[in-house]
């Protein structure tokens, strides 16, 4: 006797999802540090600003206490000073000394701990300038966002092809 079991296409479509589920690797993302991930703010804000000399980060508040998941945004309030560095020698900004009377801007937003989908939204301001804000969203993240919904898309056609299967090879009711 022939079963439903036994026909190859639902055992091609059993061994495709058995394969998709061994092949595809965990995510295994590296957790940065509530300071790391204000200085990659600050550094993020160097490079899309329009100020002729770096920022370097001076101080913040300290970490709100909340949720423990790293890809949870994060509120943050920090604030970095104007260095003697001239943006366009491409220095690093810790190396560089403060400058004398430079301007200090305080930040708010919020940025997420999680390295792979590294993201900030923040604005700083410093006195007699309009907010800056700094936005920066991981192309992985957005990689993995696309690659997620094709994934999902494929998914829902072997789905569709395999109750489409299932209904062609029912027995039929007698009338």
């Amino acid at each position: 006797m022939h079963t439903q079991r036994d026909h190859p296409f639902l055992r091609w479509s059993l061994s495709l999802l058995l394969l998709l589920g061994l092949v595809l690797p965990l995510a295994i993302s590296k957790t940065l540090s509530y300071r790391e991930a204000v200085l990659r703010a600050v550094d993020n804000f160097n490079q899309q600003s329009l100020d002729t000399y770096l920022y370097r980060f001076l101080d913040m508040d300290s970490q709100p206490p909340g949720d423990e998941d790293p890809g949870t945004p994060k509120y943050v309030d920090f604030r970095m000073k104007e260095t003697v560095c001239d943006k366009a020698t491409h220095q690093i900004p810790e190396l560089c000394n403060f400058r004398e009377h430079g301007v200090v801007k305080r930040c708010v937003g919020t940025i997420t701990l999680n390295q792979d989908t590294e993201s900030f939204d923040i604005d700083c301001q410093g006195p007699g300038t309009h907010p800056q804000p700094v936005k920066k969203d991981s192309r992985i993240a957005e990689l993995l966002r696309k690659g997620g919904l094709k994934i999902g898309e494929n998914f829902k056609k072997i789905g569709q092809k395999i109750k489409d299967f299932f209904q062609k090879t029912a027995p039929q009711a007698e009338s």
